[in-house]
């Protein structure tokens, strides 16, 4: 293990690969990342599959298996299949951790994205469907999928809710889940085996807040450049010890053996080359955190990071930062409310070309 990663799992973050394709799984490369790297759990999304799938070669096998099978079959059979052989690989590493972590995630169709009953039969078909204890079903934290989440959480199928930008809408999602979960008491499920985290999107705040800054120009403005993101991560983590320490339903259900919905920082990889590399991990430490990293933050991270505590005496400067954006005239939910449609639309463009990228390989090896 590298001494950064290393010394960041140390402190409490578990450290997740945001990515997946059959080249990574078959070349040896996961495992590489579990045995060098503290990896210990994988995330997935369309854009992730997009590129994944766009590859012409790794998944021609499987098609040619399949035949002339409609499109939609095709990219579901061979998405879960990359997910279920990636669960089997980090299964030793759930039991050890009693299923906190080694854990794979496969999201919804994001087409269904404001569709809740839709939502929760297909969240419930993809578990089927991989059939693995260390899977997670990934479901956007839309209006629409906040009872689509409880409502899986209660069949006891274990959940990442996605697409988080927003304090209001973490709060809503920690409801989601404290009620999920009180459903799968009532239903007699087995408390110990469900797990959730609340996936919240870092970077792209910073970028869509900065460039506000920027267009005011002033130095009070530019003085808040890049630090949007770090500050609105970080209350959602005093939402999360707060929500969990104070809501009398959580100690009841902690008592029969519920675990945590831990915050999951996403959309980690630096987008603006002024600041480290590093920022959205190094900067956003604490117990009870998951961080997915795309290969090349992870990368520097082993190289060059730091991995130290740096949330905790944090939260009063990020309650001031967030006041000085809105002193200057930047609303942070309109921001939120916008990326959030905007990271739905991502996914749909994504989406449209796993279909064709698969239906030519369809067409291709059936020619």
């Amino acid at each position: 293990m590298t001494e950064a990663t290393q010394r960041t799992s140390d402190n409490g973050v578990s450290i997740w690969l945001d990515d997946l394709s059959r080249s990574r799984i078959e070349s040896g490369s996961l495992q590489d990342l579990i045995a060098n790297k503290n990896v210990v759990g994988v995330t997935t999304n369309p854009s992730i599959f997009q590129k994944a799938l766009s590859q012409v070669g790794p998944y021609d096998a499987q098609l040619k298996e399949l035949g002339k099978v409609d499109v939609e079959t095709a990219v579901r059979e061979l998405t879960t299949t990359d997910v279920r052989n990636a669960t089997d690989i980090f299964r030793e590493i759930a039991e050890k951790t009693d299923f906190v972590d080694g854990r794979v995630s496969i999201e919804v169709d994001p087409r269904l994205a404001h569709e809740t009953e839709a939502t929760e039969k297909q969240a419930e078909e993809l578990w089927a469907k991989v059939d693995r204890p260390n899977a997670m079903i990934k479901i956007p934290a839309t209006l629409e999928g906040l009872p689509a989440i409880t409502a899986t959480l209660a069949k006891g199928i274990s959940v990442n809710v996605t697409l988080i930008f927003s304090l209001e809408r973490y709060e809503q999602v920690i409801d989601a889940y404290i009620e999920g979960i009180a459903q799968a008491a009532a239903n007699g499920h087995d408390l110990k085996h469900i797990g959730s985290v609340a996936s919240f999107f870092v970077s792209r705040v910073d970028t869509a807040v900065d460039k506000l800054l920027e267009a005011n120009g002033s130095d009070e403005a530019k003085a808040l450049e890049g630090k949007a993101a770090v500050a609105n991560a970080r209350l959602a983590y005093e939402l999360f010890e707060k929500k969990f320490a104070e809501d009398p339903r959580w100690a009841e259900l902690a008592a029969k053996g519920a675990k945590v919905q831990r915050p999951l920082w996403a959309s980690t990889g630096t987008k603006n080359p002024a600041y480290s590399d590093c920022k959205y991990v190094d900067e956003l430490v604490a117990k009870h955190i998951v961080n997915t990293m795309p290969e090349k933050t992870l990368n520097a991270l082993a190289d060059h990071g730091n991995g130290a505590p740096s949330i905790e005496g944090t939260y009063e400067e990020s309650h001031a930062i967030i006041n000085k954006l809105a002193e200057l005239g930047i609303n942070l939910k309109d921001v939120t409310d916008k990326l959030e449609a905007d990271g739905v639309a991502a996914f749909i463009k994504s989406w449209d070309s796993v279909l064709a990228d698969v239906q030519a390989g369809i067409d291709r090896v059936n020619a």
